[in-house]
């Protein structure tokens, strides 16, 4: 017969197996970004590409948070504090996030942002430690670092092909920074308004202020028109889908499923999977080999997201 810490050790393990799931099924979303921002960039520029699949997010969603207010009439209702710090989200996390990485890389190099890109959980665990007063364990210093270096021997490649300090990729490099510290603030920001609020309920909220900021950009910026749909074929009607229903849509709703009953510490070294997804991806549909290097960093990753799911239980 079971004892009551042997029952509680297994249910511990069954959620942690749960939260695990859905944080790898978001990074599976993401990591398939730039496939599908490669099918729309011959109609698009960068910043329709970004916002214009985002507002459709934001349009498609507002059904759902009525529909599950009123079936919740205890639900908070927002306060001017309340929009206050939703716009602070979704202006120094979604449109940071968004614009840092895209005018970035646009002004600097792939390779530079694929590596760049690898301090998001790092500097999440940073952010989270100061905002949200989490602890950084040595076990979670030591996935931080063990993920890192996995996905390290993964961007060999793009290592060899960055350049960080030539002075015209100087500014870019910055945005691509200042990409990765929006995406960081926006998880471990919306992290302290779970208390409140519901994942659906925080994800439209910031959307919809993140929406309202950005629009200037496609009307005096980038100006868009809705005659570009005309000339888009099967396969950039699928991407620009993918982009508007699961990348800013349910991506975001499993992770922060996920990051509810996790903290934003333990939860970011899942990013670490995405380019290990990434990369079996490319190999998959794009034939792609698979490299010694890749291999073997996909599975240091593997390990360093095993570990803090299976050992870390200080929260």
């Amino acid at each position: 017969m079971a004892s009551a810490a042997d029952t509680s050790t297994q249910t511990h393990k069954g959620r942690m197996l749960g939260y695990f799931t859905l944080l790898a099924m978001a990074s599976l979303i993401w990591s398939a970004q730039g496939t599908a921002v490669k099918f729309l960039d011959r109609h698009m520029g960068p910043i329709a590409i970004t916002f214009v699949p985002f507002y459709i997010t934001t349009v498609l969603f507002v059904p759902l948070l009525i529909r599950k207010r009123r079936a919740n009439p205890q639900a908070s209702q927002p306060t001017w504090s309340d929009w206050g710090k939703f716009a602070l989200a979704g202006v120094l996390g979604q449109v940071l996030a968004q614009l840092g990485m895209t005018w970035g890389i646009s002004r600097s190099l792939a390779s530079n942002g694929a590596v760049l890109n690898l301090m998001i959980p790092v500097i999440t665990a940073v952010l989270a430690s100061f905002m949200l007063r989490e602890k950084l364990t040595l076990l979670r210093v030591l996935s931080l670092a063990i993920g890192l270096v996995g996905v390290m021997l993964m961007s060999v490649p793009d290592l060899r092909e960055a350049s960080f300090l030539k002075g015209k990729f100087v500014v870019g490099n910055a945005l691509i920074l200042v990409g990765c510290f929006g995406s960081s603030f926006y998880n471990t920001y919306c992290k302290g308004l779970l208390r409140r609020f519901q994942e659906i309920e925080i994800l439209i909220f910031s959307y919809i202020t993140a929406s309202l900021a950005s629009l200037p950009l496609l009307i005096w910026v980038e100006p868009f028109h809705w005659s570009v749909f005309a000339a888009f074929d099967w396969k950039s009607w699928a991407a620009f889908a993918f982009l508007a229903i699961l990348m800013y849509g349910a991506s975001m709703l499993f992770f922060f499923a996920a990051l509810e009953h996790l903290d934003v510490t333990v939860a970011s070294v899942s990013l670490y999977l995405v380019p290990i997804f990434g990369v079996l991806l490319a190999a998959v549909l794009l034939g792609e080999r698979l490299g010694v290097l890749a291999m073997a960093g996909a599975a240091i990753v593997l390990v360093a997201t095993v570990l803090i799911m299976k050992y870390d239980t200080s929260y």
